[in-house]
């Protein structure tokens, strides 16, 4: 017995002895001048006659674990920054579990930020303008015609919606509620928002007309439905209050589900779950109550009352677009543009950098399709300009960008190759006009067309 005791502790000895030989090497990248982390980098590391590959976390967190006195041979690598190559020794007395490195990375496609930048061709162009009214918003119709949100002097003191068919007002409607914007549904459909209801708006041959929904049901039944073709529904769990949630594609001919995508914002839901470390008792006691009653996360509940109302808290922006028979995803949380068929399975996936340096850039975290072309476009403002990129679905670049002529434009939309927007010259007392531009492109209607230049691609 007292033999099988002893060899029981030499053994616990043994293996305590290597638990604390061994030891988790964290490597935090960070960009040298903006200091943001840097994620999706690649690092391949050598040591002990193998390789390992990790990917940086969405903190620019690099995990490797290994054990003290080992040198490591390390290649870190990102398509946007120059790459290290460091080798990392371990001492065979260091005593920790855990061993921290910092790293700094310079930011090397400088081409990124100065893109080829076009003036659109021909000049800017009223399309309606009123001595008595201010274009608040507006939306163009499958025909043509457009429905403007208008008002005399301040918007929550009254506004009317014209029906405009390019040279004339064919139809007005006094909006009963204090309007803010205008809205499509999934179907196309125009609807005016305002503080307590949501109101569909309706054009019969040359007469507007509205009908009213509760807004908390268009909020909850329809604007999370994102687009639909012959058979299928695509629709999102997106909550404002949540950095994360999924794609799905309701088949509406058998009424089954499919997931296409998931999409978190892993850095700030490490943020949004730690706010439950900080508050108080009562909170803390009031989150684990929710939790028991609706089987919620005590986390979530504390996240989402507290720490969305904080300046950290960012919301998620993956958007969705349908073009033809074709689903595109842009997960700037992966760097990634994810395509799928119309059913939902994953056809391929392509790089996405053009959201990297938004300091520089401008970047909005802002996508826009054209209504008519399917094309799809991004956002940046950069001293009051709005420039506008074509993103080419298949590598996800953006070659060039156009800039717009005029300076703070508002309510920007792109339809049959051309960008409408709100303007009004820059502290003046003029009324807001709505205006038009040429785009420098020529895509044909839900057809996949590449600049001048270029060898068409035809359809997707």
């Amino acid at each position: 017995m007292r033999y099988l005791i002893i060899v029981i502790g030499l053994i616990f000895v043994s293996s305590l002895a290597q638990a604390q030989d061994s030891v988790v090497v964290v490597i935090e990248l960070n960009d040298s001048k903006e200091n943001d982390p840097i994620n999706n980098a690649q690092g391949t590391f050598t040591f002990n006659g193998k390789s390992q590959l990790i990917t940086s976390q969405s903190k620019g967190i690099i995990y490797l674990k290994t054990t003290v006195g080992t040198n490591i041979d390390a290649k870190i690598t990102h398509p946007l920054y120059d790459g290290i190559y460091k080798t990392i020794k371990i001492s065979k007395n260091y005593a920790y579990d855990s061993i921290f490195f910092q790293y700094e990375m310079d930011f090397i496609k400088i081409q990124i930020l100065d893109e080829t930048v076009v003036i659109a061709p021909g000049i800017p162009k009223v399309v309606y303008k009123s001595k008595r009214l201010h274009v608040q918003d507006f939306e163009i119709l499958e025909d043509g015609r457009l429905i403007l949100l208008t008002y005399p002097k301040q918007l929550k003191k009254g506004s009317e919606l014209l029906l405009y068919d390019g040279s004339r007002v064919v139809n007005t409607f006094s909006i009963p509620g204090v309007a803010t914007d205008l809205i499509r549904d999934y179907r196309g459909n125009p609807h005016v928002v305002c503080k307590e209801n949501v109101f569909g708006i309706h054009v019969d041959k040359n007469k507007i007309s509205i009908s009213n929904l509760e807004k908390e049901y268009f909020t909850k039944y329809v604007a999370p439905i994102v687009d639909t073709n012959t058979s299928k529904m695509y629709f999102s769990t997106f909550n404002p209050d949540y950095p994360a949630f999924e794609y799905f594609a309701y088949d509406q001919l058998d009424s089954s589900y499919l997931k296409i995508i998931g999409i978190e914002d892993e850095f700030m839901m490490e943020l949004y779950r730690s706010e439950y470390k900080w508050v108080d008792v009562r909170t803390k006691l009031w989150a684990k109550n929710r939790e028991i009653q609706t089987g919620i996360d005590a986390e979530i509940w504390v996240g989402a009352n507290y720490f969305t109302q904080s300046l950290y808290y960012k919301e998620v922006y993956a958007p969705l677009f349908h073009r033809n028979d074709s689903l595109f995803v842009f997960d700037y949380y992966k760097d990634k543009q994810f395509i799928f068929n119309a059913a939902g399975k994953k056809l391929d996936s392509t790089t996405l950098y053009h959201h990297y340096q938004p300091k520089q850039t401008g970047w909005q975290k802002h996508l826009i399709q054209d209504l008519s072309t399917g094309q799809i476009y991004a956002i940046y403002d950069r001293a009051g300009y709005t420039y506008i990129g074509w993103v080419d679905t298949k590598t996800g670049e953006i070659n060039q960008q156009v800039r717009l002529s005029k300076r703070y434009a508002e309510h920007i939309k792109i339809d049959g190759n051309y960008v409408y927007y709100v303007y009004r010259k820059f502290e003046s007392i003029d009324k807001k006009h709505l205006w038009k531009e040429r785009l420098p492109y020529d895509f044909g209607i839900g057809t996949v067309s590449l600049p001048e230049g270029d060898e068409a691609s035809g359809n997707e």
